[in-house]
């Protein structure tokens, strides 16, 4: 089996799915690593390192999708990598099925088996492949060195000649992966942290890491469904939850939001009247602008000035992170094909979970249990 690895940067992708150290952990499966030129050079990983792992530079994606039995991606193919496709090749990526439906389509209709790592069940056993949580780690982290950078204020308290600067107040919403990672950074940094979050287990989380976390008498059942991802809330309980957030958010220096629903608009839990109460110089980084935002006044793509609070709605962050985001999305990859690939060929247990949840297309079907359950 061949596995292709392309350049991703006509996405505006500076991250690449496979780094060098991951190709010398695949070469023992029976396989061949094919990488396009210049695919990892944004993430500082030129192809003289690919050479020296055991790969073989191809020179372009024509060359690379003509040869490829198995393409590996950070993103989704674009309409004209499908209808490159042999009939019988794999893809792996983060397809997002549930807002990609047409891509699913095509990929079924063009007879490719197809993975997506967004779609991979949160249980034990699949963690080392969980790449929205590994992607989640980059986006907490950079969001809080953004919001540092944006912010007129000393994060840390600081005891000077000059007087005493009091520390920022760092208010996070959604105490997921990138809600943790922001927690524990802005912990780091000085600020005085505190999060919110509909599902209480993560509680105990949250205050591990030094932060509080914020009681809101909310009426809601649990907060994320079987397969571990959030789950939405009413109209009401929206409208309920923004009414409760609204006095912290007021009382915040920062506001860092990463509430998410799978194949969803992001919900709102802060709205115009909420940024107007804030303080002027006040900063809110929202990680859910890809989706629409969880600020009512984010401008996907933009960082914008509304009531004298800057918003930051930066996309794909991870990709400003290249180097360590696809040091860890490879790892992501390298054990999901650990699991899918044996004596260099590609062998499908359908009974197997991660397996049956991850793969979206094959031998023609649409075979999502994700989109199955979209359906019902």
């Amino acid at each position: 089996m061949r596995i292709g690895v392309p350049s991703e940067h006509g996405q505006i992708e500076r991250r690449v799915a496979l780094t060098p150290d991951a190709v010398a952990r695949l070469l023992p499966l029976g396989v061949e690593v094919l990488v396009q030129a210049g695919a990892g050079v944004a993430a500082a990983l030129p192809d003289g390192d690919y050479t020296e792992a055991g790969a073989r530079i191809v020179p372009d994606g024509a060359a690379l999708l003509a040869e490829a039995d198995l393409v590996v991606m950070v993103t989704r193919p674009r309409d004209e990598d499908v209808t490159s496709f042999r009939s019988g090749t794999a893809v792996v990526g983060m397809l997002q099925p549930l807002v990609n439906r047409e891509l699913v389509d095509a990929l079924a209709a063009a007879g490719v088996t197809s993975f997506s790592l967004d779609a991979i069940p949160r249980i034990t056993r699949s963690q080392s492949m969980d790449a929205l949580s590994s992607q989640a780690t980059v986006s907490g982290y950079k969001a809080v060195l953004m919001s540092a950078e944006l912010l007129p204020k000393f994060f840390p308290m600081l005891m000077t000649a000059a007087g005493t600067v009091a520390p920022a107040k760092v208010f996070v919403l959604g105490a997921g992966v990138a809600g943790l990672q922001a927690l524990a950074t802005a912990r780091r940094l000085g600020a005085v942290v505190s999060a919110f979050d509909t599902r209480p287990v993560v509680r105990e989380q949250v205050e591990s890491l030094g932060a509080s976390f914020v009681e809101l008498q909310l009426d809601v059942e649990e907060g994320e469904d079987a397969r571990g991802y959030a789950r939405e809330l009413s109209e009401a309980q929206y409208a309920q939850q923004q009414e409760l957030v609204a006095r912290t958010v007021a009382d915040s220096d920062v506001v860092i939001t990463t509430a998410l629903i799978p194949g969803r608009p992001a919900p709102r839990l802060i709205t115009a009247a909420s940024v107007a109460a804030m303080r002027p110089g006040s900063v809110i980084v929202d990680l859910a602008a890809e989706a629409g935002g969880n600020c009512e006044l984010t401008v996907p793509g933009e960082v914008v000035v509304r009531e004298g609070v800057t918003i930051v709605g930066t996309l794909n962050l991870p990709s400003t992170m290249p180097l360590h985001a696809s040091q860890m999305y490879a790892r992501n990859i390298t054990n999901l094909l650990g699991l899918i690939i044996a004596d260099g060929e590609l062998t499908l247990d359908f009974e197997d979970e991660i397996v049956a949840d991850a793969c979206i297309t094959h031998e023609g079907r649409i075979v999502s249990r994700l989109l199955q359950g979209a359906s019902t």
